[in-house]
């Protein structure tokens, strides 16, 4: 008998398999930023957003690079040892590149690269899994948002993420006294919804500095300075990218390789 077509499994995405070429010339391309920028940093990034770190790459395309990707494969580009190391003292670079971390290529003096990333700092709506900053509660009575009283047409949505409200007159009322959250708490889906339709913002954005290499040109002997301590702790194959997924997003402005879309699976940009 023919093969039933019934319970075909039929694939919605066309995205290529990166291959060992592919790799390759990532590798390539990182290492190039190591012979054209004097120096690099790691940095770690907090609750990544993309459209406001695209704009924090296009103020500095003219004079750095950003690299977000594989941890392993960032690894690989600058030598896990001193016998690999693809310039003298990226290895001690190397040990630090695990989790939620990035490479920055620049030309910009150090005081310049803090400014630019203290400017980047800024706060969003928490997603499903992030710790709660502070307790959140709602009173009973008529509810109010940011704009005033919530839009009759928001309650049977409140009433899905769990909130036990009512329509009287067209005012969507909390029939009692509910917490939302409660510090540290890891949020789940309606507490995430709950928040963002009371405008409250508990995932704090932002960019630490946690190492830097200079070249020997730049008095920096091709040593590593350690700038701060990443508190996380982590297994022996390092993290992945909560936010912006495996992919390599090399920042030149909008730049991406091999026609990837960039940190699309990001859903705020």
């Amino acid at each position: 008998m023919p093969k039933s077509k019934r319970n075909k499994v039929v694939s919605l995405t066309k995205v290529k398999k990166k291959d060992r070429a592919w790799k390759e010339g990532l590798l390539e391309k990182i290492r190039q930023c190591l012979d054209t920028y004097p120096t690099v940093y790691v940095f770690k990034h907090y609750n990544m957003r993309t459209e406001r770190f695209k704009q924090l790459r296009e103020e500095l395309q003219d004079s750095s690079r950003f690299v977000l990707g594989s941890t392993s494969l960032m690894q690989v580009a600058l030598g896990r040892s001193e016998a690999d190391e693809y310039k003298q003292g990226l290895s001690g670079l190397s040990e630090l590149i695990k989790g939620t971390v990035g490479l920055l290529f620049t030309k910009l003096p150090h005081e310049e690269v803090q400014s630019a990333l203290d400017s980047y700092v800024h706060e969003d709506y928490a997603r499903v899994g992030a710790p709660a900053a502070h307790d959140f509660r709602l009173t009973a009575g008529p509810l109010s948002g940011p704009m005033g009283p919530l839009p009759h047409t928001l309650e049977p949505q409140l009433r899905k993420f769990g909130l036990p409200t009512k329509l009287n007159k067209g005012v969507v009322e909390l029939l009692a006294d509910h917490t939302v959250c409660r510090t540290g708490q890891k949020l789940d889906a309606n507490q995430a919804g709950i928040l963002r339709v009371f405008d409250i913002k508990m995932a704090e954005c932002k960019l630490k500095l946690l190492a830097v290499w200079r070249s020997e040109g730049e008095g920096g002997g091709g040593g590593v300075e350690q700038l701060s301590e990443d508190e996380e702790e982590y297994g022996t194959t390092g993290g992945e990218f909560d936010a912006i997924g495996d992919d390599l997003a090399m920042g030149s402005g909008g730049f991406s390789d091999d026609g990837q879309e960039e940190e699309g699976k990001d859903d705020d940009g």
